[in-house]
């Protein structure tokens, strides 16, 4: 997003991050196996679970990671400068000096072109949950036990939901909360939902906050998907007059629009100038990729490109065919502009002003999406697979795993979990199978077979496996 908007950021390949109130460095960790020339630190105050990432980090053998106890009020330039600094929830569930020093910390300890990455629950959706919070406080002022407190308090909830009518809205709002709360670890719930200090903040109060520690907004972490209110053009023209030309007051008056609950806002140094035309010389500095498959179209001249959970797209466009082939053929793995120019030859997509709208078009569909780095992804399934340590390591406590692409992949499935737990690299699909079969006796040798080959393709695309 920081190249995009004309900005030159540390190789991620090569950078320093911190992130503050790493919890058990369940995030940073992944990084620093899938990224082994950065350098990671994290801290936390809580010591329990800084004591298992510790353990974690010296099972994967890596010294490339550092996490440690420490207080946010505490820490400061002994840390060193970084190039990306995270500070995720905890701006919103944190007192005001706590706060105030989280984006304190980020412009002290920021580089020069460094970027952080601060996520906060927004207003004016945030009113919902303040209310349903004070709700949950008041019923259970006179109870002590935490865990019996969150019990009480969503049993509560459930009854004012119970007492609207079947269409009152507000039920309908309530019931949408219940979901979002429904967490089988209760412990989530109170931490979410009733600890001592939380409040939500309207972006510009963000932005503001920000300003007065020498930092700017540079943008959202991703582009807003549709069907985002500012892609509508009497919209955007409407929100643009009644903003008066400020970029920042633009941006509060669409989340009003957006009913926004929630933000992971980019910020940077303000000496930086921040471009939001999406400059054409900045996709040379991309890499690009895409998950698509290819499917026959509706009308003959179309071709249909299908994403994994369903979403499609038809196109008659030269250009964008070629471009969604080319990078299906390569998915997991993406490529360079350079390298797909001979592709795109004679489509007419190139990196004009119209070449850029469309690129951006596609990439807010996500039918394509913007990286700047290749872990070491297997491009195809090797005779031997192996997948990464890091997935490995979490299958035996997990029920998801962490991908060299950064992404949760679900392990509720009892079989994939264990072939996951197999991949080491030292066998053949024979040999798994045979391993397999020893696992679960009662299966099918067949179905086995076939269940692995399956399993395999999806490891390989979900960036798992290990070239």
């Amino acid at each position: 997003m920081a190249i995009l908007h004309g900005l030159s950021p540390a190789p991620v390949e090569r950078s320093r991050v911190l992130e503050i109130a790493c919890y058990d460095g369940a995030n940073l960790i992944p990084m620093a196996y899938a990224i082994p020339a950065s350098e990671f630190v994290g801290f936390d105050l809580a010591g329990a679970p800084i004591e298992r990432g510790q353990s974690r980090v010296r099972e994967l053998g890596l010294n490339n990671v550092r996490l440690f106890q420490g207080d946010v009020l505490e820490v400061g330039a002994e840390m060193g400068r970084f190039d990306y600094i995270i500070a995720h929830g905890i701006y919103a569930w944190a007192p005001e000096p706590v706060r105030d020093r989280v984006l304190g910390l980020c412009s002290e300890l920021l580089t020069e072109h460094g970027i952080a990455f601060v996520s906060y629950n927004a207003m004016p959706a945030g009113y919902m949950r303040l209310m349903l919070r004070d709700m949950m406080l008041f019923r259970t002022q006179d109870s002590e036990d935490s865990l019996k407190r969150v019990e009480e308090a969503m049993a509560f909830l459930r009854l004012v939901c119970e007492s609207r009518p079947e269409k009152d809205p507000l039920r309908s709002m309530l019931d949408a909360q219940l979901k979002r709360m429904n967490k089988p670890d209760l412990g989530l719930v109170r931490h979410d939902e009733m600890s001592d200090a939380y409040q939500p903040v309207y972006f510009m109060e963000l932005a503001r906050h920000a300003e007065r520690h020498g930092l700017q907004y540079l943008c959202e972490s991703v582009l807003p998907p549709p069907p985002d209110p500012a892609y509508r053009a009497e919209i955007d023209q409407a929100v643009e007059s009644a903003a008066g030309g400020d970029f920042l007051r633009k941006e509060q008056l669409l989340d009003f629009l957006r009913m926004r609950a929630y933000r992971e806002t980019l910020l940077c140094r303000k000496e930086r100038v921040v471009r939001r035309d999406f400059p054409a010389e900045s996709f040379r500095h991309l890499l690009f990729a895409s998950q698509t498959a290819q499917a026959e179209g509706e009308k003959p001249s179309a071709t249909a490109f299908v994403l994994p959970g369903g979403i499609k797209m038809e196109s008659n466009h030269a250009g964008a065919t070629a471009l969604l082939r080319e990078l299906g053929k390569a998915w997991p793995y993406a490529l360079s502009w350079e390298s797909l120019e001979p592709h795109l030859a004679g489509t007419g997509l190139t990196l004009d002003a119209q070449g850029v709208a469309l690129l951006v078009r596609l990439a807010i569909s996500r039918m394509i999406e913007f990286r700047t780095w290749n872990p070491s992804l297997a491009r195809t399934i090797p005779e031997r697979p192996k997948a990464s340590v890091v997935s490995r390591l979490e299958a035996h406590t997990r029920d998801r795993c962490t991908s060299l692409l950064h992404l949760l992949v679900s392990l509720d499935d009892a079989k994939v979990k264990i072939l996951l737990k197999l991949l080491d690299g030292t066998r053949t699909r024979a040999e798994l199978a045979k391993d397999m079969a020893a696992e679960f006796p009662d299966a099918p040798f067949a179905d086995l077979e076939e269940g692995i080959a399956d399993a395999l393709v999806n490891m390989q695309r979900s960036g798992i496996l290990e070239g």
